[in-house]
């Protein structure tokens, strides 16, 4: 990973670009451009979202987001997203904001962080510690799909990956 890459709060002037960041991640695996239309509401960072939302970013030396990652807490604390550039993936950007969110949640005295996981994203969720325990029906134009549903307890001792 590159040294000059820091984490930082989002700014709601950022929105724009945290959603190109998401939907150039989705469009990584190859999803129709039909489904990434039908995703485009559920992948748009909102000024509005970012302001009140626990969302970070990962920038370079530029400070220019490379990837980013929200929180969502209505109850229960949802990793709603985890977002790397294509151009920025394979330097450890997700698994550095896994672990920032990870610690922003237990700073926050949260127990368990909830994830309805892209079926291409689950891998990296259980090496990163997290379980399933289900599945979330997402059909989308037509084309039965199920995400897996995982959940991270924040407390669990773990050993060092």
């Amino acid at each position: 990973m590159n040294d000059t890459v820091r984490i930082r709060r989002a700014r709601s002037d950022e929105a724009d670009r945290l959603t190109e960041i998401a939907l150039a991640a989705k469009r990584h695996w190859g999803y129709p451009e039909a489904w990434i239309e039908a995703w485009r509401e559920g992948l748009t960072f909102t000024p509005a979202f970012v302001t009140a939302h626990p969302v970070y970013v990962a920038v370079d030396s530029n400070d220019q987001p490379l990837a980013c990652y929200g929180l969502v807490d209505d109850g229960a604390v949802h990793l709603e997203h985890l977002w790397v550039d294509p151009s920025a993936m394979g330097r450890g950007l997700g698994r550095m904001l896994f672990a920032h969110a990870v610690a922003t949640m237990q700073a926050r005295a949260a127990t368990t962080l909830y994830i309805d996981s892209d079926p291409n994203a689950a891998p990296f969720y259980e090496r990163m510690g997290a379980r399933r325990v289900g599945t979330l029906r997402a059909d989308v134009c037509g084309t039965l799909r199920e995400l897996p549903r995982l959940r991270y307890d924040l407390h669990e001792e773990r050993p060092e990956r």
